[in-house]
């Protein structure tokens, strides 16, 4: 296992001091130096910090927008959470220096892969939540998503939104995403969809999750239809 745990380093970082060092050292530990069948590395803590990040997230949104309606804060809570911007952060604040490894998969790259970037910023939330309990995980939120929030005065449009609006102007049918292959293991797969939309060539995408792969896809299509002068 490539060790490179450094609970001072990570504290200032985080801007938490933990009474219970397993946690973060849990919320660092990628699956593949498992020991056993029970250890699921940093993912128990993954599942809980994204459920945190949400409730976190949504309540800020709720607070910064009181004039938007659900469906509003729905679409800004789901850019703020989604594993792109998670892996940002991460890589803005060097997590990926701290997340232990077997040899293997130090040496494959997974210390910089978007999908495992993005589940230790997840698992480390869950981390400060437990030991501090929702005040420091929302202080920690509140500082690295604040900005986030504030840079969109309206509403993100993401590329599956932006394609979806504009087969739905030119009376086309939805566009239609079918799911090619799923490679990998289960923990950091590799995904790829097919996304076809009437009149137009089919596109793909590739990507740690279904979604981010659609986005991909659809991301793609939309810029073919600018060069061809489609104006989405």
């Amino acid at each position: 296992m490539n060790d490179v745990f450094d609970l001072r380093r990570l504290e200032s970082i985080l801007g938490h001091k933990f009474k219970d060092a397993g946690l973060p050292r849990l919320a660092l530990t990628h699956r593949s130096t498992a020991s056993g069948r029970q250890d699921h590395g940093y993912e128990r803590l993954e599942f809980l910090g994204d459920r945190v990040l949400g409730v976190a997230v949504a309540h800020m949104l709720y607070e910064r927008y009181p004039d938007e309606p659900e469906g509003k804060l729905s679409v800004r809570q789901s850019a703020l959470v989604r594993k792109e911007t998670l892996a940002e952060l991460a890589g803005e604040l060097g997590l990926g220096t701290f997340i232990m490894l077997s040899v293997g998969e130090g040496e494959s790259g997974t210390r910089e892969s978007p999908s495992v970037l993005a589940d230790v910023t997840e698992a480390l939330i869950g981390a400060l939540y437990l030991d501090g309990g929702i005040d420091a995980a929302a202080k920690f939120i509140a500082k690295h998503w604040a900005a986030r929030m504030a840079a969109h005065t309206t509403p993100p449009r993401d590329a599956k939104t932006r394609l979806q609006e504009w087969a739905l102007a030119r009376g086309l049918p939805l566009p239609a995403y079918r799911t090619l292959s799923q490679e990998g293991p289960a923990h950091e797969p590799e995904i790829t969809v097919k996304l076809t939309v009437e009149g137009q060539e089919p596109e793909t995408g590739t990507a740690g999750s279904k979604r981010a792969a659609q986005q991909q896809a659809a991301a793609a299509l939309l810029a073919r239809l600018e060069e061809a002068g489609g104006k989405p």
